[in-house]
């Protein structure tokens, strides 16, 4: 059910940016979250790599010209570096962190990107939303078929 749980995801975020114009934390962040609704601490621990990425964008625009491309750029190498800290650097440090595990090397920098153009609460809500909904519409196409 991956391959049609992600496509599925892709319609209803695609739905909702259209309907609301406010995007889930990327097209296809929702869809991947859906993925791992079984593991919540994993959601929780990409939300916090996100966290952290935004945080490196703001001091690090302080004194580099971030804009456009560039801060996109910059918020997925800073996701991707996050998730691999918290691979490899966070277990040895913090034995439970390894239950915070980070979905994808991209997805937290496709989100701190949204936390940064739409403002955290509403990035977050629109997640939730599109990620809720996918989930729900997933189980009752797979009662169905």
């Amino acid at each position: 059910m991956g391959v049609e749980i992600t496509f599925l995801g892709l319609l209803i975020a695609l739905l909702f940016i259209g309907l609301t114009g406010y995007y889930p934390g990327g097209i296809i962040v929702p869809a991947y979250l859906v993925l791992f609704m079984d593991q919540p601490r994993r959601i929780v621990g990409t939300l916090l790599a996100a966290l952290l990425t935004l945080l490196c964008y703001r001091l690090a625009s302080r004194y580099l010209i971030l804009f456009g491309r560039r801060r996109f750029v910059f918020m997925i190498l800073f996701g991707g570096l996050w998730t691999f800290l918290w691979i490899l650097v966070f277990p040895a440090i913090f034995p439970m962190s390894f239950e915070f595990r980070v979905i994808g090397w991209v997805i937290p920098g496709l989100i701190a990107n949204h936390f940064e153009r739409q403002g955290i609460v509403v990035t977050t809500a629109a997640l939730v939303t599109v990620t809720v909904i996918t989930y729900f519409m997933g189980r009752f196409l797979s009662m169905i078929l």
